[in-house]
């Protein structure tokens, strides 16, 4: 099974924290909102995750995760590029995952 987190969105109402970066990348409780997302997908047994990229400050989302090993996964990056909302940043993955795959918000 894989996860797949959804990274994209302008973060408009989270301005101006959102004008140099995704509110994924946002540090709550000092690290950044995702990388709680990430770690719960890990915990639960989750190894392979893919990041869906919106065309926020992308290249800083893999500066951050690099690729997934410091974390104790391994991330693939499918960019969405402007956002069309959450049904086509799901459909990007559709040749990257495998039959059961699970979704979750970079936010959540």
């Amino acid at each position: 099974m894989e996860a797949v987190i959804l990274h994209g969105g302008q973060g408009t109402r989270l301005r101006p924290l959102t004008h140099t970066g995704p509110k994924q990348l946002i540090k709550v409780a000092g690290k950044p909102v995702s990388q709680w997302v990430l770690e719960q997908i890990r915990d639960a047994g989750i190894r392979d995750v893919i990041i869906v990229l919106g065309d926020n400050a992308p290249t800083r989302v893999v500066e951050y995760y690099g690729d997934g090993s410091k974390f104790g996964v391994r991330i693939t990056y499918v960019y969405q590029g402007k956002a069309r909302g959450l049904a086509d940043a799901v459909y990007k993955v559709k040749d990257v995952v495998s039959d059961k795959f699970l979704v979750y918000l970079g936010t959540t």
